[in-house]
């Protein structure tokens, strides 16, 4: 049973609300550059597909750094890593944004991702022992305004600053709020018996090794693979394979090791590797349709980066609304019901988004939003709360790590597949749609014939009024296989959650109000 949390100077909401500064930060950079990418190409002189490495090296460097964050923090000690995490991050941004050509972005981008890895586990360590354990559930709605907050505002504050300043000023704001989480880490922050430095007494160095190639290697694949065309290029056939087996052996010699840089044995408790595998589609649903959203509306209504983003942010409020409600609920009702609800509720935003039509406005899809992410805040507070119930004080650096890790991963991979099966579904519908225009056809003919005729009464000849009317057939035959892609995705993306609201039911049934009395005895 634990016991009360270590004696602080400071309240614990205040620490709790300055280690999330930091992490907030570094989250919102996963998605912030999302919509600026091809102003920063535009500017340093680069192609649109040489700027998504501004997204890739980051991811992979992130990818890398997350679960060795709870090894690294027993040997620096977690506090002083944490300030070391914030003090890199904090300058590789300023970097980022005086950087002059993209092979220094890119650079700098792979520093910045390794060293703000570290401070999304680390965050949610502190504020783990900085809080009695019967308070955890009003706890994880503020990790949870972080992690699920910052990725879905990330898109809509990178084309605001975009569109009125300059990409540069997506770097630079981090600046002023590292410095200030730095000073007030240091001065608040105080380190328990167990999270102290133990120092380098050994290493690991064929486990540190297999975990770096092997994530490096899978979030390249993740990232790059629909734009390389997947296993057609001999690249991500390469790293797909070294990845498969740099994992696959990382598992085992893991496993055997005494004191492994990634503790997986944490994965053998129920509720643990349970919540991280909700973790895992939790982050694949809010990353992949914070993807496909924006991209929806960008290329199929005529939407600019900015009004792309403001489609995403109500989203945002509405997860700032009911996060308080859940944390309270984490403490009323079990855990699994919680998480079936959520789940179910996510489902129902997707099946709605699922109907979106070449009629759709702002208003309807800033609704379909809402719907989409209202049920996160009773899945990320309560799979949290239920993750960490058996886990000791000791070991909550490194199950932080791979919690994060598997929201992360979950991310990269929803991403990947949510735009590849758009990509293939709106080929499949354009080849179906395009053999129905025929001669044949009425609803073709008529259409056909009423293009031909607002062309000629234009001044076009008879050729050229032929040649516009095909080719506005065309682009509307496109948009509708595009938007019905899309549709299919949003359906895909249903079925799971509905799935995973049916498995929830199954999770470890724990029981709030006796694990709140038993806290409460043990504290005292």
């Amino acid at each position: 049973m634990e016991t009360s949390t270590p004696a602080t100077a400071y309240n614990p909401w205040l620490i709790a609300v300055v280690v999330s500064l930091a992490a907030f930060m570094e989250v919102l950079d996963t998605t912030i550059t999302n919509v600026s990418l091809t102003h920063i190409a535009g500017t340093l002189g680069a192609s649109q597909d040489e700027s998504t490495w501004v997204l890739t090296s980051y991811l992979v460097a992130n990818g890398i750094i997350l679960p060795l964050s709870g090894w690294l923090s027993s040997v620096f000690g977690r506090k002083r890593f944490f300030m070391l995490c914030i003090a890199m991050f904090t300058a590789t941004s300023f970097a980022c944004g005086m950087s002059n050509s993209l092979g220094m972005l890119i650079f700098f981008r792979l520093l910045q991702g390794l060293s703000g890895g570290g401070l999304q586990p680390v965050q949610q360590a502190i504020i783990l022992d900085a809080f009695p354990p019967q308070m955890r559930g009003a706890v994880f709605g503020i990790t949870g305004i972080t992690m699920i907050v910052a990725p879905i505002l990330g898109p809509t504050l990178g084309g605001y600053i975009t569109d009125n300043f300059s990409w540069e000023w997506i770097f630079f704001m981090n600046v002023p709020v590292g410095i200030f989480a730095f000073i007030m880490v240091g001065r608040m922050v105080q380190d328990p018996p167990h999270a102290e430095a133990k120092g380098l007494i050994s290493i690991d160095y064929i486990g540190l090794g297999l975990i770096a190639l092997g994530l490096g290697t899978l979030q390249v694949v993740l990232d790059k693979g629909q734009q390389d065309d997947w296993f057609a290029s001999n690249f991500i056939t390469y790293f797909s394979i070294v990845s498969a087996v740099c994992l696959t052996v990382a598992v085992a010699w893991l496993l055997k090791q005494k004191h492994p840089v990634v503790d997986l044995r944490l994965l053998a408790e129920p509720s643990f590797g349970l919540s991280c595998m909700m973790m895992f589609f939790i982050g694949a649903s809010l990353y992949g349709s914070s993807t496909l959203l924006p991209f929806l509306v960008q290329s199929n209504f005529g939407y600019d980066a900015t009004l792309a983003g403001l489609v995403l942010s109500p989203g945002g409020i509405a997860v700032i609304f009911f996060m308080p409600l859940a944390g309270k609920l984490v403490g009323y009702m079990p855990s699994r019901y919680l998480v079936s609800i959520g789940m179910a509720l996510s489902a129902f935003g997707m099946w709605i988004t699922m109907h979106v039509s070449p009629q759709s406005d702002y208003s309807t899809f800033v609704m379909m939003r809402i719907f989409q992410v209202i049920g996160l805040p009773f899945l990320f507070v309560p799979i949290s709360a239920l993750a960490f119930t058996h886990i000791p004080k000791e070991k909550s650096s490194n199950a932080s790590a791979i919690f994060a890790m598997s929201r992360n991963l979950g991310g990269s991979a929803g991403i990947a597949m949510m735009v590849s099966y758009v990509t293939r579904h709106q080929q499949i519908h354009q080849t179906y749609l395009g053999s129905n225009l025929s001669a044949a056809n009425t609803g073709y003919r008529y259409t056909l014939n009423n293009y031909i005729s607002a062309a000629l009464a234009q001044g076009n000849n008879l050729a050229s009024a032929t040649h516009i009317a095909m080719g506005r057939i065309y682009a509307e035959l496109a948009k509708q296989a595009s938007i019905m892609a899309f549709s299919d995705a949003f359906w895909a993306v249903t079925l799971v959650m509905g799935s995973l609201a049916i498995v929830a039911l199954f999770m470890p049934y724990n029981n709030p109000r006796k694990a709140k009395t038993d806290d409460v005895v043990a504290a005292h």
